[in-house]
């Protein structure tokens, strides 16, 4: 593992989270740089909103790369690429996609475990093959879960937290550096996962889920914001943009 993938990972420390503050584009990156972070996060539901598109792999993979390309030109900081699911179809063809991604110098991904088309959940085999083919690109993995986003939440129990923890292994495995879970908003199950998991944990900020704080008791070793900065930057640029164009009725 090369050295700079090696210091990003030493940041992820369960009780003191990596802080990510998701970004879309060199504009946000450099804001969020300036404001102290230690790392710089895309969001790839943010960084297609941003050219006109949709999140689910239809942004083509030369506004990814061309993106990408500015967002490090304005930061020396670790860059982590939000991959969504791999744009492959099979396992050979993320492996391919995910070593052109290494190429650019960024010290990691997301990978998701749920078709982005489909939305339905890659069995364990296939997903575990698909984060080995990237783990041989030697940069770091950070494998999303999507157990909580596919299960409706009056059904989320131990079940779930036992799914999750299952496909943990797997992914650990496979060559996964951490394990990311979005939506999981009850601070037990995410004790509970945390303390099984063998894979250091991310989870995602939400108004139901525990702040921060709590998250790092229950040893959450990164945090990421997701989608939230693009939708609230998008929100105050509406409003002021209502507000001075009322000035004169």
């Amino acid at each position: 593992m090369h050295a700079a993938v090696q210091a990003f990972g030493a940041l992820h420390q369960p009780g003191n989270p990596l802080i990510l503050y998701n970004i879309w584009d060199a504009g946000s990156a450099k804001a969020v740089a300036d404001a102290g972070a230690k790392a710089i996060a895309t969001g790839s539901f943010g960084v297609a909103r941003a050219r006109g598109s949709v999140d689910g792999e239809n942004l083509s993979l030369d506004l990814v790369f061309s993106n990408l390309k500015e967002i490090q030109s304005v930061t020396d900081l670790p860059v982590t690429l939000d991959f969504e699911a791999g744009y492959g179809a099979d396992a050979v063809q993320v492996g391919k996609q995910v070593a052109r991604v290494a190429e650019t110098g960024v010290v990691g991904i997301n990978l998701e475990d749920k078709d982005p088309k489909t939305r339905v959940m890659f069995d364990i085999a296939e997903a575990a093959a698909r984060i080995s083919a990237a783990a041989a690109s030697g940069i770091w993995i950070n494998a999303r879960c999507d157990q909580f986003i596919v299960t409706p939440r009056e059904e989320q129990g131990a079940a779930t937290v036992a799914a999750v923890i299952e496909r943990a292994h797997a992914y650990a495995a496979a060559g996964a550096n951490s394990l990311f879970v979005p939506f999981v908003f009850d601070g037990d199950m995410i004790g509970e996962i945390c303390a099984a998991s063998p894979l250091p944990v991310n989870i995602l900020v939400n108004p139901a889920a525990p702040g921060i704080a709590e998250l790092a008791r229950l040893g959450v070793a990164r945090i990421s914001h997701g989608h939230g900065p693009w939708a609230r930057a998008m929100d105050q640029l509406a409003a002021d943009a209502r507000a001075a164009m009322a000035i004169l009725g």
